[in-house]
């Protein structure tokens, strides 16, 4: 099994779920990107995404992209993020996951960049531009190397569909939680628990949710009906504060607002 398989595995078997919080590598540098992880994970984050910089992202809201620009801005380059992720996956007790577009995973090579994963200890990639219809190939190449290849399932995927993608997909099926982009909001729709109910009926794999859980109130709701809940922007946005609020005070706001969100996980 992967380290991602594992991690479900344990949670289910103490009727526990996920809280996988999402950082971008790189903002305002790699040293407090570590830092960063070290701190969700000392707060109850069970597996961490790290958003791996890219000019032209599909998906991603004004605070992600913002994180993204300032990162690349800095000239972060991909083997020194992973390094990084290497020297951390040592010191946590949490699977790392990379959340990286297609474009990059396939101009370093497919089989290169998950051998540069497997060296770092990295437990999987998340890549949220692949279609199902060219993703057999970078699904083999993960599955012979324990790597979990994450995949979204968004509001507007058909069924049918859906069900193909959770034949190549491993680790677990990332659900976009509304149609559009990366972001805080205030709601989530009605008809996201009763779609999320219909997919884990489908697949064995575990179901975690993304895109706009940022409240206590948003994890209260899908925590029954989810194996996991991703948050993405409200953390990016909190770690954007380190330039005027200073490392530690950022540090320590960014890990009680996750410890707030495990909290009410745990008492979902």
């Amino acid at each position: 099994m992967s380290a991602i398989d594992e991690l479900f595995t344990k949670l289910r078997s103490e009727g526990r779920k996920a809280l996988m919080p999402f950082v971008t590598a790189g903002d305002p540098d790699l040293d407090f990107t570590a830092a960063v992880i070290r701190e969700l994970v000392a707060r109850g984050a069970s597996l961490c995404e790290v958003g791996i910089p890219y000019s032209d992202p599909i998906a991603d809201g004004p605070v992600i992209q913002a994180s993204y620009t300032r990162s690349l801005e800095q000239g972060v380059k991909l083997n020194a993020i992973l390094d990084t992720l290497g020297k951390v996956a040592q010191k946590v007790a949490a699977p790392l996951v990379t959340m990286v577009s297609y474009a990059i995973v396939y101009r370093h090579g497919l089989t290169d960049y998950a051998d540069q994963l497997v060296k770092r200890g990295v437990a999987g990639m998340i890549v949220p531009d692949l279609p199902v219809e060219e993703s057999s190939q970078l699904a083999e190449v993960c599955r012979v190397r324990d790597l979990s290849l994450i995949q979204l399932v968004t509001p507007t995927t058909p069924r049918e569909r859906a069900l193909k993608i959770t034949e190549t997909s491993s680790g677990f099926l990332y659900y976009v939680s509304v149609a559009g982009i990366t972001g805080e909001r205030t709601e989530l729709p009605p008809e996201l628990v009763e779609r999320v109910a219909w997919l884990r009926e489908q697949t064995p794999l575990p179901v975690c949710i993304g895109f706009g859980i940022s409240q206590p109130e948003h994890v209260r709701l899908l925590a029954p009906v989810a194996d996991g809940l991703i948050v993405g922007s409200a953390i990016v946005r909190r770690v954007a504060g380190a330039a005027t609020m200073g490392r530690k005070a950022t540090l320590q706001e960014v890990g009680e607002y996750v410890a707030s969100l495990v909290t009410a996980l745990s008492d979902s």
